[in-house]
């Protein structure tokens, strides 16, 4: 939490400083940065508060406690991404038809800063666990804006060494493409999430044949795979199991099997399993494969 917070003050501080800027050196690419920091602002402020909401216990209608709240987290900063690129592409194509005048070295000192205050949050938040989709939003976010800071630089520069504006309005076209790609790699992890789908790290096919090797195992069906929240995967199946194995109380230890192997192999620690004689394969319709 406390990595949040100190990224957060340092991006804070520093965006103001550059709305400020922007407005005095009427630079599109600073209103660009700045666009983009804003989500940066967002995304580490809601990191913060899903941090805390997700470590509340379970309780009540909350039986997972509130874990995905970092997933609509994630969800949410980018959309924002996606509505503020659209305003600064629509800005940026205008002047590009008819271009304004810009001071360059203040957009060239501006930009200068801003990077160097990126690499210090950038340094910050690396120290942070970016197995959370949260934080590893909030990281790319701040390296992206490295990157965009970077191209800044090189339109201030032009502009004052041939006083050609419109590398402003070409920068903030870059700074665009750069807030698009981040929001969709955002939005295509949390929808996964969001939408239960087997998480990539996990191969169905693999999980069914580790489970079907524990012995006394005949079958697995109804396997379901899916992550709660950022670097955590559950796991649930239907068992079929040799018929005696009931009959001599073997069952617990298939169970404790099947959880050592996922966790061995899989690093899954949550599973629900049913375990079923053969017989009872008969009497279930419509069963996932």
């Amino acid at each position: 939490m406390r990595f949040v917070l100190v990224a957060l003050v340092l991006i804070s501080a520093f965006l103001v400083g550059e709305v400020v800027a922007a407005v005095l050196g009427h630079s599109l690419v600073l209103f660009a940065d700045a666009g983009h920091m804003s989500t940066d602002v967002a995304a580490l402020a809601l990191s913060a508060w899903a941090i805390r909401l997700a470590r509340r216990p379970a309780e009540g209608r909350w039986t997972f406690g509130l874990q995905r709240a970092e997933i609509l987290s994630a969800a949410a900063n980018g959309v924002a991404l996606v509505a503020i690129s659209l305003l600064i592409a629509i800005d940026a194509i205008e002047r590009l038809i008819s271009p304004h005048r810009v001071h360059g070295g203040l957009v060239l000192i501006v930009a200068g800063v801003g990077a160097l205050i990126n690499v210090l949050a950038t340094w910050v938040l690396s120290k942070a666990n970016r197995r959370s989709l949260n934080l590893r939003g909030a990281y790319v976010h701040i390296l992206t804006d490295l990157y965009a800071f970077i191209g800044t630089a090189i339109a201030g520069l032009v502009i004052v060494l041939t006083g050609w504006n419109r590398a402003d309005s070409i920068a903030s076209l870059v700074v665009v493409v750069l807030m698009v790609y981040a929001a969709w790699g955002l939005l295509r992890d949390a929808g996964r999430i969001l939408l239960q789908a087997a998480p990539e790290s996990l191969v169905l096919a693999d999980i069914r044949s580790h489970l079907c090797g524990v012995t006394h195992v005949l079958d697995v069906h109804d396997l379901h795979v899916w992550t709660l929240t950022s670097g955590s995967h559950t796991v649930s199946a239907h068992v079929i199991v040799e018929d005696h194995c009931f009959d001599t109380g073997h069952a617990p230890r298939i169970l404790d099997a099947l959880q050592s192997c996922l966790v061995e192999h899989f690093d899954v620690e949550h599973a629900t399993f049913q375990l079923e004689p053969a017989s009872h394969v008969n009497h279930e319709g419509n069963l996932h494969p």
